[in-house]
């Protein structure tokens, strides 16, 4: 039909994690933007959940802010049952909770002989068991729909290495296996599981704080690795998220996607 939009969610509810700012809100947002029934809007801090809860209802989208560690089994679990209660059977889930846990904030490690075994734990906890939690909770009700889509963000880092961020690209890397093997699982009931591979994306600073980011050498030695000369956005984020989660991609599964400005190419 002329005028349809091919990237309508058709009223099905979503859940994001790590939604309260940044790219997971980004992607909430999109996904709101285009027909989605409803939105949980996860993050760790029910703050900043809220916050992009309420936007979303401001745009006439149900949403609920559904707070969690998604490294905690049981605090995933009461967090979709949550959501299902308030909006309905979740079928669309995206993992976007990740970096160094809910509490922390990325930078680089020692090299990995010199790093302790108690240091990898908040790598894993997070974008390794944060994704299996979530998938674990939500795939049953997919199945019992017969319909579902998984888009589990992870990193340039798991996909081609990166050098003293060994137990994140680890952990990142897992949640991409984990993906593949999921995709094989669920995908005669009807569930797609894809990933999308990110490269750095711009920090979130005021006006002044960016300045003084870009003038760093060591920043503008980062950026010219970038084929695209510039750092993600949000919305370079949920462009692909959202082309995941339509029935554009109906037939897509198993596959990692990288958006990453050119930062590396896929073989």
């Amino acid at each position: 039909m002329i005028g349809k939009d091919p990237l309508d969610l058709n009223g099905q509810i979503a859940f994001v994690t790590g939604a309260g700012q940044g790219a997971g809100r980004a992607i909430a947002l999109a996904l709101a933007h285009h027909n989605a029934g409803g939105i949980a809007v996860n993050d760790f801090v029910s703050e900043r959940a809220q916050a992009v809860a309420d936007e979303i209802l401001a745009l006439g989208i149900p949403a609920v802010a559904a707070q969690a560690d998604v490294g905690d089994h049981a605090s995933v679990q009461a967090a979709m049952h949550f959501a299902e209660k308030a909006l309905g059977p979740i079928t669309l889930l995206v993992n976007n909770a990740g970096n160094a846990g809910p509490s922390a904030t990325m930078q680089l490690s020692p090299l990995f002989w010199e790093s302790a075994p108690e240091d990898w734990d908040r790598f894993f906890h997070t974008n390794l068991k944060g994704v299996m939690n979530c998938c674990h909770i939500a795939l049953p009700g997919m199945v019992k729909q017969g319909k579902g889509r998984i888009v589990t963000i992870v990193s340039d880092s798991g996909r081609v290495g990166e050098a003293r961020l060994a137990a994140y690209s680890a952990a990142k890397a897992g949640a991409n296996g984990f993906m593949r093997s999921i995709a094989k699982e669920a995908g005669r009931y009807g569930i797609t599981a894809n990933a999308i591979s990110l490269s750095t994306l711009e920090p979130q600073l005021s006006e002044d704080e960016l300045a003084a980011f870009y003038a760093n050498d060591r920043v503008k030695s980062q950026l010219s690795r970038y084929t695209l000369r510039r750092f993600g956005q949000g919305e370079d984020v949920a462009g692909m998220t959202l082309f995941l989660c339509s029935d554009a991609a109906a037939w897509i599964t198993g596959q990692t996607y990288p958006v990453n400005g050119g930062f590396s190419f896929a073989q």
